[in-house]
């Protein structure tokens, strides 16, 4: 690996202009130590810094690279859309073609509204389930992120029936006194919250397979009880399908477990890599939108014609081939030798995985919910991450982060993570 003298100069000027050096937290190295490298080019499944070295990258784009980067039909497919311009704040073709290609690919969405991130997207939701519903109270789970719109920043109060608190400066608390935080995988406590409030929770959001605190999986039977739950009390049930959506199947996470959420939020992989969100869902919600409805949703970008034309690449190529069993088969290949690997140093590590999304954690316990995941051994994480990164491959920068695969990677490239684990996980 060479020396990352470029990257260090430019991390130190973006600190003059930039607040903490970067455009996002999740860039920041804070949570592992160091400074962030820059990438200069990307190409597959890998990354090259401006200081020339090379990585094998998991991250993905944070997920929307499910083809790799610099996909030669994403982007023949901009190429050929800018040409006609970038933007033009009147309906557009392309729209149209996205917004029945995502109806046609997840059952329970029959109309959709296109937005420009996922933060916009589950914003929206909630704004059109609190309209249909008439009630102020939502629900979400310790542990799952939704964007940074304000009423959503909250995490969990101190006990299942109380309210959440702002977990940011600058968010009301008299915003946050209208969610419900409950720990992921316990239907009883979403039970008595909705019993406790009767008549008052809109909606009960969450992504159905978490993957911003790390990657746990919904326990069996889990997913179904809150489909009844909210069913019964006139809630609205959310699935954020920001990172599983058209990743983990066509249809997303409510295809692989075979459940039909109310509301769906979108994002990443529609878009190819470029800015995007959605949010979609039965037709008779979805028309409280204006200007049908008395709900307001707008957006300037929204329908972008670059991003419709990236994601609509990204998706017909994801139909056209047998990219599922290809990541099902690059996923467990990496499963099987990073549990070996783990064995054989002798250091307890709990490895999830759903697809082509995956996270191990550094703990002899079983990861179901944010309280497991946070018994995980930091420190030795931060030693991982760096000595991964030493030997090429790139991993995101935090133990509560979810790792992606992508069509480019390669069974050399699996293997290659492999063996470069297995050299570092003796040394831990």
């Amino acid at each position: 690996m060479n020396s990352r003298i470029k990257s260090d100069r430019l991390f130190a000027e973006a600190l003059r202009f930039i607040p903490g050096g970067v455009n996002s937290p999740v860039r920041a190295f804070r949570a592992v130590g160091g400074q962030p490298f820059f990438v200069q080019r990307a190409q597959g499944a890998r990354v090259w810094d401006v200081d020339g070295n090379q990585y094998v990258d998991y991250v993905c784009t944070w997920g929307p690279a499910i083809h790799g980067h610099a996909a030669p039909n994403i982007i023949r497919a901009v190429q050929q859309a800018a040409v006609h311009g970038t933007s033009f704040g009147i309906p557009n073709p392309l729209e149209v073609t996205m917004a029945r290609l995502i109806c046609e690919l997840v059952p329970s969405v029959q109309k959709v509204r296109m937005c420009n991130s996922g933060t916009e997207a589950c914003m929206s939701a909630i704004r059109l389930a609190r309209g249909a519903t008439g009630r102020d109270k939502i629900v979400k789970f310790d542990g799952c992120y939704h964007g940074h719109a304000d009423g959503l920043l909250v995490k969990a109060g101190s006990g299942a029936l109380t309210f959440g608190h702002p977990d940011s400066a600058g968010v009301p608390a008299d915003f946050a006194r209208h969610t419900l935080v409950l720990p992921f995988n316990d239907a009883a406590a979403v039970q008595q919250a909705i019993e406790a409030n009767p008549g008052q929770v809109a909606a009960v959001i969450l992504e159905p397979v978490p993957g911003n605190a790390g990657l746990y999986l919904p326990r069996p039977g889990y997913l179904e009880s809150l489909r009844q739950l909210t069913a019964a009390h006139g809630t609205l049930l959310i699935f954020d399908e920001v990172m599983t959506g058209f990743r983990l199947a066509p249809g997303g996470a409510q295809e692989r477990f075979g459940i039909q959420p109310d509301l769906t939020c979108f994002g990443k992989i529609i878009g190819g890599g470029l800015p995007v969100g959605a949010f979609g869902g039965r037709a008779d919600l979805m028309d409280h939108l204006a200007p049908l409805g008395p709900v307001y949703q707008a957006g300037t970008l929204s329908g972008n014609p670059l991003a419709m034309a990236a994601g609509l690449a990204a998706l017909e190529e994801l139909r056209a081939t047998d990219a599922y069993a290809t990541l099902e088969a690059r996923g467990a290949a990496l499963e099987a030798g990073l549990r070996e690997a783990a064995r054989s140093a002798g250091i307890p590590v709990q490895f999830n995985r759903c697809g082509s999304m995956f996270c191990g954690y550094f703990t002899d316990r079983p990861v179901h919910h944010l309280g497991d995941a946070l018994s995980s051994d930091r420190e030795r994480f931060k030693r991982f991450f760096h000595g991964l990164l030493a030997e090429g491959i790139y991993l995101a920068p935090s133990q509560f982060e979810a790792g992606f695969i992508s069509t480019a990677h390669t069974s050399d490239d699996i293997e290659k993570t492999v063996q470069a684990a297995a050299k570092v996980l003796r040394t831990l």
